[in-house]
């Protein structure tokens, strides 16, 4: 459904892509990881033909990009990272006039409000929704035209969990059904719960790719042991020499090995606060991007 291949793409002088390749196939949930700046969204936007690359090949539904990005788009739904409804609008009208822009006389919406959850906010105003609402009007939308591929940025920003479990819901339903999604998330349990594959991406490049069982067996430690609280990173440092690996994070200290019963029995008569996890795909992205704050 979507394959790139050496996609190179420049800012005054700067490369925010370099290079990356990689291919989505039919009914998969592919995810596209990575820090702020990491490049994303400029990946999304070429993938769609809204900005043209400076290297590399484009492939959306078996059309070129971006010389007939038109004919492809009428194949494919987008989730923008901000809802860009129209607030003078209903519900109803929304989707009927974004119908208009395939073709449509004709937009099933007792249909897509059902599967958004919306079905008797019809001829409410857009202005009246909650945020989740919104958030999942903007999904409605994406599907009038019955799309083969849907790109999702953020999907689930802001809302709140019952929100974000009823799109990840719908969302599976859609891969169910055959579709193909394309989803960026700053939310690794998202990613985790959602993707069938992913890359994660740093700096214009894609620096892992699998899917997170794979990356989380391949790339990071069994087990972590989180310590946190006063005292804790002090505590921490003088257990360097235990054989785990150790990562500091502000008051929180991360232990990450195999088999670490003897930290855990000084934890057990200390005071400190800790927990003992299983490694997750939160823990390889960190280890890959690194735990700096970006702007």
């Amino acid at each position: 459904m979507l394959r790139i291949e050496g996609l190179v793409k420049n800012y005054d002088g700067r490369r925010v892509l370099d290079r990356i390749s990689f291919e989505v196939e039919q009914g998969e949930c592919y995810g596209l990881l990575g820090p702020n700046g990491a490049g994303k969204t400029t990946t999304m936007k070429l993938a769609l033909g809204l900005l043209r690359p400076d290297g590399g090949t484009i492939q959306l539904c078996g059309e070129a990009i971006p010389a007939r990005a038109r004919q492809a788009r009428m194949r494919v739904g987008v989730v923008p990272q901000f809802d860009n409804l129209d607030p003078d609008f209903t519900v109803t009208e929304n989707l009927q006039i974004w119908g208009r822009y395939f073709g449509l006389n004709q937009v099933p919406v007792a249909q897509l409000l059902e599967f958004a959850g919306l079905t008797g906010r019809e001829q409410s105003r857009v202005g009246d929704l909650s945020g989740g609402m919104k958030r999942r009007l903007t999904l409605a939308r994406a599907l009038v035209n019955d799309p083969d591929i849907i790109f999702l940025d953020e999907p689930t920003t802001g809302l709140d969990p019952q929100a974000r479990h009823l799109i990840w819901d719908r969302l599976r339903q859609l891969t169910r059904q055959g579709k193909t999604l394309v989803l960026t998330t700053h939310f690794m349990d998202e990613a985790e719960r959602l993707a069938h594959r992913l890359a994660v991406m740093d700096h214009g490049k894609l620096i892992a790719q699998g899917s997170p069982q794979q990356l989380i067996d391949s790339l990071i430690e069994h087990e972590v042991i989180e310590v946190y609280g006063d005292g804790a990173v002090l505590w921490a440092e003088a257990q360097r020499d235990s054989g785990a690996r150790l990562e500091i994070s502000g008051e929180t200290a991360f232990f990450y090995g195999r088999g670490m019963e003897a930290l855990l029995r000084q934890l057990e008569h200390s005071p400190l606060r800790y927990a003992l996890r299983r490694a997750n795909l939160e823990d390889v992205f960190l280890r890959l991007t690194g735990r700096e704050l970006r702007d």
